[in-house]
């Protein structure tokens, strides 16, 4: 868990130093967020691999000296998504930028969470989409809170199309891995 921590905080340092010309400020990528559905995903795609016969995971055992953790559960992703947010915060310098983070990563979250129901290993790609979306309404709801100004609304479609793109891509970068991963399981 530790370790997948460290990787969601890089990603999002590097990330935050990336500026992208779009017209929306504080937009990005949200590449963190592949290593948050790795985690959230990964539990799901773990207990699959291990309904595979005994013979072949016994071959594949002789075969490799390294086999994955333990599954991870919804409640160790959450620990590394609060973590980056967090520490991300404080390593970037963007502590104002806090309670945007929080609010659109606990959102994003809880509808990955409840995505997470539907979806299968081969479409967490959609997991990520929803997640994303969610993810700037938890945003602009806190931007309206704190600013004080319902007019922030008006990205919101702006931000949801550039959700769905950027969800949909660390979604299908979150599953590669898992299935690459349990492959080799």
């Amino acid at each position: 868990m530790a370790v997948l921590t460290a990787v969601a905080l890089v990603v999002f340092i590097i990330e935050a130093q990336i500026p992208l010309p779009v017209p929306i400020p504080g937009a990005k990528l949200g590449l963190a967020n592949t290593v948050t559905l790795f985690a959230l995903f990964y539990g799901k795609a773990h207990k699959t691999s291990k309904k595979r016969s005994s013979l072949e995971l016994a071959a594949r055992t002789r075969e490799t000296s390294s086999s994955l953790p333990h599954a991870l559960t919804a409640f160790d992703a959450f620990m590394i998504l609060l973590c980056r947010i967090i520490l991300g915060a404080v390593f970037t310098g963007r502590v104002v930028a806090f309670m945007y983070s929080i609010a659109g990563g606990l959102l994003g979250f809880a509808a990955q969470v409840a995505a997470k129901r539907f979806v299968t290993n081969k479409q967490i790609w959609a997991g990520g989409a929803v997640g994303a979306v969610f993810h700037n309404i938890g945003q602009i709801l806190a931007a309206m809170l704190i600013t004080g100004t319902p007019s922030v609304a008006a990205y919101l479609p702006l931000l949801i199309i550039a959700g769905v793109i950027t969800g949909i891509i660390t979604g299908l970068a979150a599953q590669f891995t898992l299935n690459r991963l349990t492959i080799n399981d």
